[in-house]
């Protein structure tokens, strides 16, 4: 983990930038103490349009009244 100044990150941005997407870990002191962590950023992987299908399964009855309610039914 390499750790830099805010001044020095400042001047050298784009050289740490390239550190990170390498693999390396960033972080930034202000004020001697611990402030921002650079590190790289994970991809959002697209979600797939009927890969449940087959997963789901209703039953012939699931529009059928509840016991329960009976006593509100017409």
């Amino acid at each position: 983990m390499r750790q830099v100044n805010l001044e020095e990150a400042k001047e050298r941005l784009l050289e740490l930038i390239n550190a990170v997407m390498k693999g390396e870990t960033v972080l930034i002191i202000k004020d001697l103490q611990e402030a921002v962590q650079l590190v790289p950023a994970v991809s959002v992987a697209r979600r797939q349009f009927g890969s449940a299908k087959g997963l789901i399964v209703m039953t012939d009855d699931f529009d059928a009244p509840l016991p329960d309610f009976n006593a509100y039914m017409p």
